[in-house]
């Protein structure tokens, strides 16, 4: 059974935001991935556009998401559904930190308005 203890989760950083990797297939997961994000004060995610469907979950703090070029104001305990080619931009505008828990299916890339394509580890 496999088990990813909070100490043996990978941490990666990108664009000033955090990304706490529990579930991907090197830790034992065949279809799915899941991680923590971790969304300081005053970041600005550059848009993307993303090649599976996300499903966001914001744990703590408030943020402003913006999809598809609709901006909404979301805070702890909703949930924001990301389909696949939908473009995404995130904003956490307030003074504290927001908290994420987002899952999505392997092979998780995403393209930057510039043309570069990510496949971000924490979900590959």
């Amino acid at each position: 059974m496999p088990v990813v203890r909070s100490s043996e989760a990978v941490t990666h950083e990108i664009h000033g935001a955090r990304f706490v990797s529990y579930a991907t297939p090197l830790t034992g997961s065949r279809e799915l991935c899941a991680w923590r994000g971790e969304i300081p004060a005053g970041t600005r995610a550059p848009a993307h556009t993303v090649n599976r469907e996300e499903i966001f979950h914001l744990l703590t703090g408030e943020l402003l998401i913006t999809l598809d070029g609709r901006t909404e104001r979301v805070t702890a305990g909703d949930t924001v559904i990301i389909n696949r080619g939908s473009t995404l931009a995130v904003e956490n505008p307030t003074d504290r930190l927001a908290t994420s828990w987002v899952t999505t299916s392997v092979g998780l890339e995403a393209e930057l308005a510039d043309g570069t394509r990510l496949a971000p580890p924490w979900a590959n």
